[in-house]
């Protein structure tokens, strides 16, 4: 082996998380080195919000994330906010607008915050090694030496970084989990988060209706989501669908609320306004066609509105407000936008992100088990826990 190169920190992993770690550190006078497997830096910030990087959200509330210890993002979210980031976007003059529910894009490409990223590293003298996979990770005397590619490397600080396991098409692994097995750290089974979901047995037979799409209300067990869902060739997908997938339990079922703003008593109302109206007829009025006569027929109450009993029309709006689905299971990591689950957060710090067992030994943004909601939340928290954890690397002892 040849002698390692020596640095005050190596950062695994340049994703959103790991960028930001490595420039932070960086800017504080720490020889960083970041490498990673892909041949370029932050592919799934480039791929985000349709190519304009859903950066972050107005609003990241500790409770818009899913975690084994449901207060362990609040000292990283509270230390690094959404505004910060804004900042940082702002003062590199890149132009962004809100959408719906507070969610921040890009107004040009997602790459945008890819250069920006890569021109804080570059102030901070890091040093980036792209395509240099990970060969070997050992810890002794105090450093950790890691092997990639053709060279050998060490440090006494080590930042994981290298994600989940969603998108393996852009070069995802489960090296994280990997890592934290190898030095002792719990793993919360990781699982597909933020995913289409796929229905079988006599609910397939609404994969007919792939393509359409309604504002619903999504609930699994307490929670809920109000957006819109959308009905694919293999289930029911859409933002509404992708943000209850996060607290689906597999085997269980989920309801759906097909119209969230009538009144108890609508269609009761609607057949004394017009009784020889068909419930379809009714149902069209809010929904699209597709979907109506879908719904219609499957309640199969035919005939005129004023032939068919208030009970009936009652039973009718219950379906309709709590319709029922069990999904057969999920469209799996392919699909998934993010990894729940991972390096379990009572291994560390929340105030640094370093692994209380193991001095020097760091974890930050999907690799952790910390899961955000659709519109934003995961980037927050790339960006909170990579300064969390950068800023803690400043106290790490110089490279020699």
């Amino acid at each position: 082996m040849s002698k390692p190169q020596l640095y005050d920190a190596i950062i695994l992993g340049a994703g959103g998380a790991g960028l930001m770690c490595a420039a932070t550190a960086g800017q504080r006078g720490r020889k960083v080195l970041l490498i990673d497997h892909n041949a370029e830096p932050g592919q799934k910030i480039l791929i985000s919000g349709g190519g304009r990087c859903n950066f972050t959200n107005l609003s990241t509330p500790a409770t818009c994330y899913l975690s084994a210890n449901k207060h362990f993002a609040k000292s990283a979210l509270a230390r690094y906010a959404p505004q910060d980031f804004i900042r940082l976007v702002e003062h590199h003059n890149i132009a962004w607008h809100e959408k719906t529910l507070g969610q921040l894009f890009c107004d040009g490409p997602a790459s945008q915050i890819v250069a920006m990223l890569r021109t804080e590293c570059a102030r901070g003298q890091v040093e980036e090694c792209y395509a240099s996979p990970i060969r070997d990770v050992t810890h002794a005397d105090g450093r950790f030496t890691v092997r990639h590619g053709e060279r050998t490397s060490s440090a006494s600080k080590l930042v994981i970084a290298t994600g989940g396991l969603s998108i393996p098409k852009l070069g995802a692994t489960g090296l994280a989990y990997d890592l934290a097995k190898q030095f002792g750290l719990d793993v919360i089974t990781p699982r597909p988060a933020l995913v289409p979901l796929t229905l079988a047995g006599k609910d397939a037979l609404f994969q007919t209706l792939s393509g359409v799409a309604a504002p619903v209300i999504a609930t699994a067990g307490k929670t809920s989501f109000r957006e819109a869902a959308l009905f694919t060739h293999k289930g029911l997908s859409g933002p509404a669908i992708l943000q209850i997938s996060t607290y689906w339990q597999p085997g269980h079922p989920l309801t759906i609320n097909f119209l969230p703003d009538q009144h108890s008593g609508w269609l009761i109302a609607a057949k004394a306004q017009a009784p020889r109206s068909h419930l379809a007829r009714n149902l069209a009025a809010h929904l699209p066609a597709r979907l109506a006569e879908a719904l219609a027929e499957r309640i199969a109450l035919a005939g005129e509105l004023a032939n068919l009993t208030d009970r009936s029309l009652t039973q009718a709006e219950h379906d309709l407000a709590s319709w029922p689905f069990r999904p057969s299971g999920t469209e799996g990591f392919k699909k998934a936008e993010v990894t729940a689950g991972g390096i379990a957060t009572s291994a560390l710090s929340s105030t640094t992100m370093q692994a209380k067992s193991v001095p020097g030994l760091y974890a930050i943004g999907e690799a952790v088990d910390v899961t955000g909601w659709l519109g934003g939340y995961n980037f927050q928290w790339a960006w909170s826990s990579a300064v969390a954890a950068g800023e803690a690397l400043t106290s790490s002892t110089r490279a020699q």
